[in-house]
């Protein structure tokens, strides 16, 4: 048995899950959005926003809490991906370091919250040091970029609520807008949709679609920021719009990893919407541009 082998299948790894075998993932672009089963994604869409509100208006808590379990089940989603190309990130820092990331953003702001991701990182390379130099680079690189792209940029939500007179308005402001941007681009591309935004990477998002995407978005923003905020109309249109560009970027994103790695979904844990990074791929990348924007535009109440 190779090295190699034995790395990825020593009993007791605790990194992450075994490799599924790659005849066993779909390799060809699926239905994508307009061929999901439309009343179980609506089901378990509503259902979340629910619980998520709910928690942010009365045990802010139990939103963190919420929070952190959906980022630990995200990066096992991710790094189970990995293995199919038998990269294999470390899990056990990865999920401690997400909890510590978001637990600090909520308790100590931004501070506090890169001093937590950079203790990630260190674990992420001081734990991956045990299993030899084999695929060291590789491991520890995907380690770094999971620790980036999940439990860091859904810190910002995090940060987003810890204002003490409306945090929970900024929450939902985020949501809102990332909402727009799917439910849009969804219903539009889904009626009108004809010249495909990145065919190679995503072939049922389409312009028309993007189309959607904006005008739901701005239509979102500009209407609730005066209602939530009591602030200007237009400062809700500049966060709309950008909220849409970001949203649109992190769906690309992720279609872009899970085309790289040959599989449709990253698991099936929601049913009709796949696994938890295919409802967490626009709001991650949209958190740290609604939390800039609204420092900026609507500085937080103390």
């Amino acid at each position: 048995m190779s090295k190699k082998r034995a790395r990825g299948s020593r009993p007791g790894d605790d990194r992450t899950a075994a490799a599924p075998p790659r005849s066993a993932v779909a390799t060809q672009p699926g239905p994508g959005r307009a061929g999901r089963n439309l009343p179980a994604a609506t089901a378990v869409g509503v259902s979340l926003a629910a619980l998520v509100l709910v928690s942010v208006y009365l045990i802010e808590v139990l939103f963190v809490g919420l929070a952190c379990a959906a980022i630990v089940l995200a990066i096992w989603e991710l790094a189970n991906a990995l293995a199919v190309r038998d990269i294999r990130p470390p899990l056990a820092p990865l999920a401690v370091g997400a909890v510590g990331m978001l637990v600090s953003a909520y308790a100590g702001g931004t501070e506090a919250l890169v001093a937590a991701f950079a203790l990630t990182v260190l674990a992420v390379l001081l734990w991956r040091l045990s299993d030899g130099p084999e695929a060291y680079l590789r491991d520890t690189t995907a380690g770094v970029f999971t620790a980036v792209y999940i439990p860091f940029l859904a810190s910002f939500a995090v940060l987003m609520l810890a204002p003490d007179e409306d945090g929970a308005r900024r929450v939902t402001l985020f949501i809102l807008v990332t909402v727009c941007s799917d439910l849009g681009g969804y219903l539009i591309g889904m009626l009108i949709g004809r010249h495909p935004m990145a065919p190679r990477i995503s072939p049922k998002k389409s312009w028309e679609g993007f189309a959607g995407s904006v005008i739901a978005c701005a239509a979102g923003g500009s209407l609730a920021v005066p209602y939530l905020f009591d602030e200007p109309w237009w400062k809700g249109l500049v966060i709309g719009l950008a909220a849409v560009c970001s949203a649109t970027l992190g769906d690309l994103g992720e279609s872009l990893i899970k085309r790289d790695l040959g599989i449709k979904d990253m698991s099936t844990l929601l049913p009709g919407h796949g696994g938890i990074m295919d409802r967490l791929d626009s709001l991650l990348i949209t958190a740290p541009v609604v939390w800039l924007l609204l420092t900026v535009l609507i500085p937080p109440v103390l």
